[in-house]
């Protein structure tokens, strides 16, 4: 799933435009929060604070709780938050029973033996895939420039580094670098390109998981959708050194560009590989 699109945190006078209709985010802090953590977060994106008693024309909120920090629909109905959690549920499951190195993504990256490559994940969004890699052994700085998306991550990350037992995996491998990733690979010094380039552009996934089209949806509705893929796949192939990977569902073209070398395919999804071998 991606994450790395243009979503400009909103201001108070000017809502952020995505689709047909603008979409207005505003910060909520729970009463026992630090209020050091809100008016930084207020400060961080630009963002109006509102307290529980204000009924303003805002279609999301970001929610700073005592536990996280959650993105919230004003009009959510049975819409649960989303929120990045490295340290229990989905996350969780998917580092102790994923496959470990013999899953997709491991082979796709090119994890095998003793190798555990350098990887920037371009697309971080909500951090699933680059966190798998860091468990595995990769060194993982992971790209989003959407400021309200890279703020749930910044949380989660905080949370995770401060867990007994992933705390220090996080805090050794795991970085997070709040930039538009055509130009944070454009300003990359070559003794810094890293061995794999990946990338997970949005699309219009058909799952049927409720938690995944929930998700699809707040992103989509503050990153819009990822039209310069294109571009980032042309630039990333003069970064890598060893190669670039694409996440496709599984029945999606490739992106516009070259052909990949080869494909890995599960049943819902298909990594496409680009080999690069810049030395």
């Amino acid at each position: 799933m991606n994450r790395d699109h243009g979503g400009a945190a909103a201001a108070s006078a000017s809502p952020i435009e995505i689709t047909s209709a603008p979409v207005r985010v505003a910060i909520l802090a729970e009463p026992l929060v630090c209020p050091t953590l809100a008016a930084d977060l207020v400060t961080r994106l630009k963002l109006v604070p509102i307290t529980e008693t204000d009924t303003p024309d805002y279609t999301h909120y970001l929610h700073l709780t005592t536990e996280r920090l959650e993105l919230r629909e004003q009009s959510s109905g049975t819409t649960g938050p989303l929120y990045v959690d490295f340290v229990a549920g989905r996350a969780a499951h998917r580092r102790r029973f994923g496959g470990g190195r013999n899953q997709s993504l491991a082979r796709a990256v090119g994890l095998k033996g003793g190798i555990s490559p350098t990887v920037v994940d371009v697309t971080a969004g909500l951090g699933r895939d680059g966190f798998v890699l860091a468990c595995l052994g990769c060194t993982v700085a992971l790209v989003e420039r959407s400021p309200i998306i890279a703020a749930l991550l910044r949380d989660g990350l905080s949370r995770a580094v401060r867990d007994p037992e992933i705390g220090a995996l996080v805090g050794e491998r795991l970085r997070l670098v709040e930039a538009d990733s055509r130009e944070f690979l454009s300003l990359l010094p070559e003794s810094l390109y890293p061995d794999v380039i990946y990338l997970d552009p949005m699309y219009p996934h058909r799952r049927k998981s409720a938690l995944v089209k929930k998700e699809m949806r707040l992103l989509r509705q503050l990153i819009g959708d990822d039209g310069d893929a294109p571009d980032l796949l042309a630039i990333a192939l003069t970064r890598a050194k060893r190669r670039v990977v694409v996440k496709r569902p599984r029945t999606a073209p490739p992106l516009a560009g070259p052909e990949p070398s080869f494909q890995i395919a599960t049943p819902h999804t298909r990594f496409d590989i680009y080999p690069t071998n810049h030395h």
